[in-house]
């Protein structure tokens, strides 16, 4: 693909989501609510989260790798899951992870 080809790509795809946006927004009122519609919504934020991150912990080097001696973000991962269970923080989850990581990261073990 051209460098043309690829930023009218990227423009396109800019403008038909910022369309989309706008559209539901302006449109919001008119349409009826479903109440069962706005809670299953509600679970969409966490659910694509936790895919982004099951990907990137389950798969770092682009396969499966379930060993933890191998496998930094598992271990860092799993530090972190401790830490929200335990503090309910997620500045503190995020915190401890990130630093688990590049601890692991660093020590190559």
């Amino acid at each position: 693909m051209s460098e043309t080809g690829l930023w009218l790509v990227i423009i396109g795809m800019g403008t038909i989501t910022y369309g989309l946006r706008a559209a539901s927004l302006l449109l919001a009122d008119r349409l009826p609510r479903y109440t069962w519609l706005v809670s299953f919504l509600r679970f969409v934020p966490v659910a694509v989260l936790s895919a982004i991150i099951a990907l990137e912990t389950f798969t770092p080097d682009g396969t499966l790798n379930l060993s933890p001696l191998s496998n930094h973000r598992l271990l860092a991962a799993a530090l972190a899951i401790l830490v929200a269970w335990r503090t309910r923080s997620i500045l503190w989850t995020i915190l401890v992870g990130m630093a688990a990581l590049w601890i692991l990261q660093a020590i190559q073990f």
